[in-house]
Protein backbone atom coordinates (compact mmCIF):
# COMPACT_ATOMS: atom_id res chain seq x y z
CA UNK A 1 0.00 0.00 0.00
CA UNK A 2 2.90 2.79 0.15
CA UNK A 3 5.79 1.06 -1.77
CA UNK A 4 7.93 4.60 -1.16
CA UNK A 5 7.36 4.92 2.33
CA UNK A 6 11.52 5.45 3.78
CA UNK A 7 12.77 4.16 0.62
CA UNK A 8 14.42 7.07 -0.18
CA UNK A 9 16.20 10.19 1.54
CA UNK A 10 17.06 13.87 0.53
CA UNK A 11 20.58 14.28 1.32
CA UNK A 12 22.05 17.18 0.00
CA UNK A 13 20.59 20.29 -0.88
CA UNK A 14 21.69 23.61 -2.25
CA UNK A 15 20.36 27.50 -3.68
CA UNK A 16 21.98 30.55 -5.07
CA UNK A 17 21.42 33.88 -2.94
CA UNK A 18 18.04 35.51 -3.60
CA UNK A 19 17.51 38.83 -4.83
CA UNK A 20 14.66 41.13 -6.88
CA UNK A 21 17.61 40.95 -10.02
CA UNK A 22 20.47 38.70 -10.21
CA UNK A 23 22.37 39.13 -13.05
CA UNK A 24 22.85 35.83 -13.82
CA UNK A 25 20.53 33.87 -16.71
CA UNK A 26 18.53 31.22 -15.08
CA UNK A 27 20.31 28.00 -16.73
CA UNK A 28 23.65 29.21 -14.98
CA UNK A 29 21.36 29.96 -11.55
CA UNK A 30 20.38 26.31 -11.72
CA UNK A 31 23.83 24.93 -12.03
CA UNK A 32 25.17 26.27 -9.45
CA UNK A 33 22.22 25.42 -6.89
CA UNK A 34 22.39 21.63 -8.40
CA UNK A 35 26.34 21.65 -7.78
CA UNK A 36 25.87 23.01 -4.40
CA UNK A 37 23.44 20.45 -3.47
CA UNK A 38 25.53 17.72 -4.93
CA UNK A 39 28.62 18.99 -2.92
CA UNK A 40 26.24 19.17 0.02
CA UNK A 41 25.44 15.42 -0.54
CA UNK A 42 28.81 14.10 -1.03
CA UNK A 43 27.90 12.78 -4.37
CA UNK A 44 30.03 13.71 -8.15
CA UNK A 45 28.12 15.24 -10.73
CA UNK A 46 29.15 12.05 -13.05
CA UNK A 47 26.93 9.55 -10.82
CA UNK A 48 23.50 11.84 -11.52
CA UNK A 49 21.38 9.90 -13.32
CA UNK A 50 17.75 11.43 -12.94
CA UNK A 51 16.42 14.91 -13.44
CA UNK A 52 13.23 16.08 -11.85
CA UNK A 53 11.94 19.78 -12.45
CA UNK A 54 8.95 21.85 -12.96
CA UNK A 55 7.10 21.74 -16.86
CA UNK A 56 7.26 26.32 -16.35
CA UNK A 57 11.10 25.13 -15.90
CA UNK A 58 12.86 27.40 -18.57
CA UNK A 59 16.24 25.33 -18.29
CA UNK A 60 16.03 21.51 -19.46
CA UNK A 61 17.47 18.31 -18.54
CA UNK A 62 19.58 17.84 -21.75
CA UNK A 63 21.28 21.00 -21.38
CA UNK A 64 21.71 21.41 -17.35
CA UNK A 65 23.14 17.26 -17.42
CA UNK A 66 25.84 18.31 -19.82
CA UNK A 67 26.55 21.73 -17.83
CA UNK A 68 27.19 20.00 -14.72
CA UNK A 69 28.77 16.92 -16.93
CA UNK A 70 26.22 14.15 -15.81
CA UNK A 71 26.70 10.80 -17.13
CA UNK A 72 24.17 8.49 -18.49
CA UNK A 73 20.61 9.54 -17.49
CA UNK A 74 18.38 6.99 -17.31
CA UNK A 75 14.71 9.11 -15.75
CA UNK A 76 13.60 12.74 -16.30
CA UNK A 77 10.32 14.09 -15.48
CA UNK A 78 8.71 17.34 -15.27
CA UNK A 79 5.38 18.37 -12.86
CA UNK A 80 3.11 20.87 -13.88
CA UNK A 81 0.93 23.46 -12.15
CA UNK A 82 3.70 26.15 -11.53
CA UNK A 83 3.66 25.94 -7.32
CA UNK A 84 1.65 22.60 -7.22
CA UNK A 85 4.49 21.04 -8.50
CA UNK A 86 6.83 21.49 -6.07
CA UNK A 87 6.57 18.79 -3.94
CA UNK A 88 6.07 16.23 -6.75
CA UNK A 89 9.35 16.89 -8.02
CA UNK A 90 10.55 15.06 -5.21
CA UNK A 91 7.79 12.26 -5.46
CA UNK A 92 9.01 11.71 -9.01
CA UNK A 93 12.05 11.31 -7.81
CA UNK A 94 11.92 8.96 -4.92
CA UNK A 95 9.68 6.50 -7.38
CA UNK A 96 12.24 6.22 -9.67
CA UNK A 97 14.66 5.48 -6.75
CA UNK A 98 12.28 3.27 -5.63
CA UNK A 99 11.57 0.87 -9.02
CA UNK A 100 14.91 0.88 -9.85
CA UNK A 101 14.84 3.21 -12.50
CA UNK A 102 17.53 5.68 -11.02
CA UNK A 103 20.37 5.71 -8.16
CA UNK A 104 21.08 9.35 -7.94
CA UNK A 105 18.45 11.76 -8.52
CA UNK A 106 18.06 15.96 -8.74
CA UNK A 107 14.97 17.93 -8.31
CA UNK A 108 15.63 21.84 -9.15
CA UNK A 109 13.91 25.14 -9.76
CA UNK A 110 15.54 28.38 -11.31
CA UNK A 111 13.54 31.60 -11.77
CA UNK A 112 13.72 35.07 -12.48
CA UNK A 113 10.69 36.14 -11.55
CA UNK A 114 12.10 38.90 -9.96
CA UNK A 115 13.76 40.72 -13.16
CA UNK A 116 11.23 38.88 -15.51
CA UNK A 117 8.41 39.74 -17.48
CA UNK A 118 5.04 38.77 -15.70
CA UNK A 119 3.34 36.17 -17.72
CA UNK A 120 -0.28 37.79 -17.81
CA UNK A 121 1.07 41.09 -19.63
CA UNK A 122 0.69 39.31 -23.13
CA UNK A 123 -2.38 40.45 -24.40
CA UNK A 124 -1.65 39.02 -27.50
CA UNK A 125 -1.53 35.83 -26.60
CA UNK A 126 -4.72 33.24 -26.76
CA UNK A 127 -6.34 32.76 -23.36
CA UNK A 128 -6.52 29.50 -22.25
CA UNK A 129 -10.31 27.65 -21.70
CA UNK A 130 -10.05 28.47 -18.02
CA UNK A 131 -8.85 32.06 -18.85
CA UNK A 132 -11.49 32.82 -21.18
CA UNK A 133 -13.95 32.32 -18.09
CA UNK A 134 -12.22 34.70 -15.57
CA UNK A 135 -9.81 37.05 -17.45
CA UNK A 136 -12.34 39.53 -19.40
CA UNK A 137 -14.00 39.79 -15.59
CA UNK A 138 -10.86 41.19 -14.09
CA UNK A 139 -9.46 38.25 -12.82
CA UNK A 140 -5.79 38.95 -14.50
CA UNK A 141 -3.22 37.77 -11.96
CA UNK A 142 -3.25 34.90 -9.49
CA UNK A 143 -3.43 37.46 -6.44
CA UNK A 144 -6.96 38.70 -8.19
CA UNK A 145 -8.05 34.40 -8.13
CA UNK A 146 -7.15 34.26 -4.68
CA UNK A 147 -8.80 37.36 -3.21
CA UNK A 148 -12.02 36.49 -4.35
CA UNK A 149 -11.91 33.16 -2.32
CA UNK A 150 -10.14 34.83 0.74
CA UNK A 151 -12.93 36.93 0.67
CA UNK A 152 -15.99 34.01 0.60
CA UNK A 153 -13.89 32.47 3.29
CA UNK A 154 -14.17 36.00 5.08
CA UNK A 155 -17.68 35.76 4.66
CA UNK A 156 -18.57 32.16 4.99
CA UNK A 157 -16.44 31.50 8.67
CA UNK A 158 -15.29 35.04 10.21
CA UNK A 159 -12.00 35.36 8.73
CA UNK A 160 -10.32 38.59 8.99
CA UNK A 161 -7.41 40.91 7.86
CA UNK A 162 -5.73 40.39 11.63
CA UNK A 163 -5.91 36.31 11.10
CA UNK A 164 -4.19 36.91 7.37
CA UNK A 165 -1.96 39.44 9.13
CA UNK A 166 -0.53 36.13 12.02
CA UNK A 167 0.57 34.69 8.78
CA UNK A 168 2.36 37.23 7.64
CA UNK A 169 4.10 38.12 10.97
CA UNK A 170 5.12 34.52 11.68
CA UNK A 171 6.93 34.36 8.15
CA UNK A 172 8.46 37.76 8.41
CA UNK A 173 9.47 36.93 11.75
CA UNK A 174 11.57 33.75 10.92
CA UNK A 175 12.68 35.54 7.62
CA UNK A 176 14.22 38.15 10.46
CA UNK A 177 16.44 35.04 11.50
CA UNK A 178 17.77 33.87 8.26
CA UNK A 179 21.10 35.67 6.82
CA UNK A 180 19.49 34.39 3.21
CA UNK A 181 15.84 35.98 3.41
CA UNK A 182 15.01 38.78 1.52
CA UNK A 183 13.13 39.97 4.41
CA UNK A 184 16.28 39.52 6.47
CA UNK A 185 16.24 42.56 9.54
CA UNK A 186 13.26 44.13 8.06
CA UNK A 187 10.55 43.64 10.77
CA UNK A 188 6.86 44.25 9.80
CA UNK A 189 4.24 45.55 12.55
CA UNK A 190 0.37 45.69 12.63
CA UNK A 191 0.41 49.34 11.43
CA UNK A 192 2.59 48.96 8.41
CA UNK A 193 0.29 45.84 7.40
CA UNK A 194 -2.80 47.52 7.89
CA UNK A 195 -1.93 50.56 6.13
CA UNK A 196 0.09 48.97 3.26
CA UNK A 197 -1.49 49.52 -0.11
CA UNK A 198 -3.60 47.02 -1.69
CA UNK A 199 -2.60 44.65 -4.29
CA UNK A 200 -6.63 43.08 -5.02
CA UNK A 201 -8.78 43.81 -2.07
CA UNK A 202 -8.88 42.05 0.44
CA UNK A 203 -5.19 40.77 -0.09
CA UNK A 204 -2.66 44.13 0.94
CA UNK A 205 1.59 43.99 -0.07
CA UNK A 206 2.20 42.03 2.85
CA UNK A 207 -0.42 38.87 1.58
CA UNK A 208 1.48 38.72 -1.19
CA UNK A 209 4.86 36.79 -1.88
CA UNK A 210 7.93 37.95 -2.95
CA UNK A 211 9.40 38.84 -6.99
CA UNK A 212 12.50 37.04 -6.88
CA UNK A 213 15.24 35.77 -8.38
CA UNK A 214 17.14 32.55 -7.76
CA UNK A 215 17.48 28.73 -7.63
CA UNK A 216 17.05 26.03 -5.64
CA UNK A 217 18.01 22.20 -5.96
CA UNK A 218 18.01 18.70 -3.51
CA UNK A 219 19.46 15.30 -4.12
CA UNK A 220 17.56 11.87 -3.82
CA UNK A 221 19.00 8.36 -3.05
CA UNK A 222 18.06 5.11 -2.10
CA UNK A 223 17.61 5.23 1.95
CA UNK A 224 20.80 2.23 1.94
CA UNK A 225 23.11 5.16 -0.02
CA UNK A 226 21.57 7.53 2.04
CA UNK A 227 23.45 6.37 5.25
CA UNK A 228 27.00 7.01 3.97
CA UNK A 229 26.56 10.38 2.69
CA UNK A 230 27.61 13.46 4.37
CA UNK A 231 24.55 14.19 6.48
CA UNK A 232 21.46 12.55 8.37
CA UNK A 233 19.46 11.19 5.93
CA UNK A 234 16.01 13.10 5.89
CA UNK A 235 13.81 10.45 5.11
CA UNK A 236 10.72 10.78 2.27
CA UNK A 237 8.12 9.12 4.20
CA UNK A 238 4.68 9.69 2.36
CA UNK A 239 4.05 11.58 -0.86
CA UNK A 240 0.72 12.51 -2.87
CA UNK A 241 -0.34 14.45 -5.67
CA UNK A 242 -3.74 15.85 -5.98
CA UNK A 243 -5.89 16.52 -8.67
CA UNK A 244 -9.60 16.76 -7.59
CA UNK A 245 -12.83 16.21 -9.30
CA UNK A 246 -14.39 19.31 -11.11
CA UNK A 247 -10.90 20.96 -10.37
CA UNK A 248 -11.00 25.00 -12.13
CA UNK A 249 -7.85 26.56 -11.08
CA UNK A 250 -7.70 29.20 -8.28
CA UNK A 251 -11.39 30.17 -8.55
CA UNK A 252 -12.27 26.23 -8.54
CA UNK A 253 -16.02 27.58 -8.99
CA UNK A 254 -17.24 24.38 -10.21
CA UNK A 255 -16.89 22.38 -7.67
CA UNK A 256 -19.55 21.66 -4.71
CA UNK A 257 -17.66 24.34 -2.23
CA UNK A 258 -14.66 26.09 -4.07
CA UNK A 259 -13.14 26.27 -0.65
CA UNK A 260 -12.40 22.43 -0.36
CA UNK A 261 -9.67 22.83 -2.32
CA UNK A 262 -6.53 20.45 -3.86
CA UNK A 263 -5.18 20.14 -0.15
CA UNK A 264 -8.14 17.85 0.70
CA UNK A 265 -7.19 15.52 -2.14
CA UNK A 266 -3.60 15.63 -1.39
CA UNK A 267 -4.29 14.84 2.31
CA UNK A 268 -6.09 11.61 2.06
CA UNK A 269 -3.45 10.14 0.13
CA UNK A 270 -0.72 11.11 1.82
CA UNK A 271 -2.35 10.46 5.38
CA UNK A 272 -3.21 7.38 4.53
CA UNK A 273 -0.25 5.93 3.68
CA UNK A 274 2.09 7.56 6.38
CA UNK A 275 2.52 6.11 9.96
CA UNK A 276 1.81 9.10 11.87
CA UNK A 277 -1.27 12.26 11.22
CA UNK A 278 -1.56 15.84 11.68
CA UNK A 279 -0.83 15.91 15.56
CA UNK A 280 2.48 14.20 15.04
CA UNK A 281 3.96 16.91 12.61
CA UNK A 282 6.37 19.14 14.46
CA UNK A 283 7.09 21.51 12.09
CA UNK A 284 5.49 22.60 8.53
CA UNK A 285 6.31 24.30 5.54
CA UNK A 286 3.34 25.39 3.87
CA UNK A 287 2.77 26.89 0.68
CA UNK A 288 2.38 31.07 1.17
CA UNK A 289 1.92 32.39 -1.85
CA UNK A 290 -0.83 34.17 -0.17
CA UNK A 291 -1.46 34.55 2.74
CA UNK A 292 -5.40 33.28 3.14
CA UNK A 293 -3.78 29.50 1.50
CA UNK A 294 -2.45 28.87 5.32
CA UNK A 295 -5.57 28.79 6.55
CA UNK A 296 -6.61 26.79 3.90
CA UNK A 297 -4.13 24.76 3.94
CA UNK A 298 -4.25 24.04 8.03
CA UNK A 299 -8.02 22.68 7.42
CA UNK A 300 -6.85 20.67 4.37
CA UNK A 301 -4.17 19.23 5.57
CA UNK A 302 -6.14 18.00 9.17
CA UNK A 303 -5.07 20.01 11.74
CA UNK A 304 -8.30 21.84 12.54
CA UNK A 305 -11.75 21.48 11.34
CA UNK A 306 -13.81 23.04 8.22
CA UNK A 307 -13.39 27.01 8.64
CA UNK A 308 -11.56 26.93 11.46
CA UNK A 309 -7.96 27.52 10.06
CA UNK A 310 -8.21 31.41 10.63
CA UNK A 311 -8.79 30.75 14.42
CA UNK A 312 -5.94 28.82 14.52
CA UNK A 313 -3.76 31.40 13.93
CA UNK A 314 -4.57 33.23 17.16
CA UNK A 315 -2.26 33.08 19.90
CA UNK A 316 1.31 32.82 18.48
CA UNK A 317 -0.01 29.48 17.13
CA UNK A 318 2.33 29.49 13.18
CA UNK A 319 5.32 30.86 15.68
CA UNK A 320 8.07 29.41 17.00
CA UNK A 321 6.82 27.54 20.21
CA UNK A 322 3.13 27.45 19.32
CA UNK A 323 1.27 24.85 18.11
CA UNK A 324 2.73 24.17 14.65
CA UNK A 325 5.66 26.30 13.65
CA UNK A 326 5.34 27.31 10.15
CA UNK A 327 7.42 28.41 7.34
CA UNK A 328 10.60 28.63 9.25
CA UNK A 329 13.06 29.92 6.91
CA UNK A 330 10.09 33.00 5.99
CA UNK A 331 8.74 30.78 2.85
CA UNK A 332 7.50 32.77 -0.37
CA UNK A 333 6.38 35.91 1.50
CA UNK A 334 9.65 37.06 3.02
CA UNK A 335 12.49 34.42 2.50
CA UNK A 336 11.85 33.85 -1.41
CA UNK A 337 9.51 33.04 -4.10
CA UNK A 338 10.59 30.45 -6.31
CA UNK A 339 7.50 28.36 -6.90
CA UNK A 340 7.67 26.76 -3.10
CA UNK A 341 11.37 25.11 -3.46
CA UNK A 342 12.99 26.75 -0.57
CA UNK A 343 10.32 25.03 1.62
CA UNK A 344 11.39 21.50 0.46
CA UNK A 345 15.53 22.75 1.42
CA UNK A 346 14.18 24.09 4.77
CA UNK A 347 12.10 21.04 5.84
CA UNK A 348 15.35 19.41 5.23
CA UNK A 349 17.25 21.71 7.37
CA UNK A 350 14.67 21.53 10.34
CA UNK A 351 15.14 17.91 10.00
CA UNK A 352 19.25 17.71 10.20
CA UNK A 353 18.83 20.33 13.08
CA UNK A 354 20.35 23.27 11.14
CA UNK A 355 17.84 25.56 10.52
CA UNK A 356 18.16 29.31 11.44
CA UNK A 357 14.63 28.81 13.19
CA UNK A 358 15.23 25.35 14.81
CA UNK A 359 12.16 24.01 16.43
CA UNK A 360 13.57 21.96 19.14
CA UNK A 361 13.45 18.06 18.83
CA UNK A 362 12.13 18.39 14.89
CA UNK A 363 11.62 14.57 13.94
CA UNK A 364 8.58 15.16 11.34
CA UNK A 365 7.91 18.14 8.55
CA UNK A 366 4.90 18.49 6.31
CA UNK A 367 6.07 20.25 2.93
CA UNK A 368 3.00 21.36 0.69
CA UNK A 369 2.97 22.68 -2.69
CA UNK A 370 0.52 25.47 -4.18
CA UNK A 371 -2.88 25.10 -2.86
CA UNK A 372 -5.65 26.06 -5.20
CA UNK A 373 -3.56 24.37 -8.63
CA UNK A 374 -3.56 20.93 -8.74
CA UNK A 375 -0.98 20.31 -5.38
CA UNK A 376 1.50 18.11 -4.16
CA UNK A 377 2.96 17.42 -0.74
CA UNK A 378 5.08 15.36 1.00
CA UNK A 379 5.92 13.77 4.54
CA UNK A 380 9.28 14.14 5.87
CA UNK A 381 11.12 12.65 8.55
CA UNK A 382 14.21 12.11 10.32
Amino acid sequence: MAPLKDTTAIVGIGQTPFARHLAEPEKTLACRAILAALDDAGIPPSQVDAFTSYTMEETDEVEVAKAIGAGDVTFFSKAGYGGGGSCATVAHLAAAITTGQATVGVAWRSRKRGSGPRPWRNTGAELPTPGQWTRPYGLLRPADEIAMLARRYMHEYGATRDHFFNVALACRNRANQNPAAMMYERPLTREMYMTSRWISEPLCLFDNCLETDGALACVVVSAERARDCRHPPVYVHSAAQSLPAQHHGMVNYWTDDPLTGPSWTAARRLWHTADFGPLEVDVAQIYDAFTPLIPLSLEGYGFCARGEGAAFSEGGALELGGRLPINTGGGGLSEAYVHGFNLINEGVRQLRGTSTAQVPGAGTCLVTAGEGVPTSALLLRS
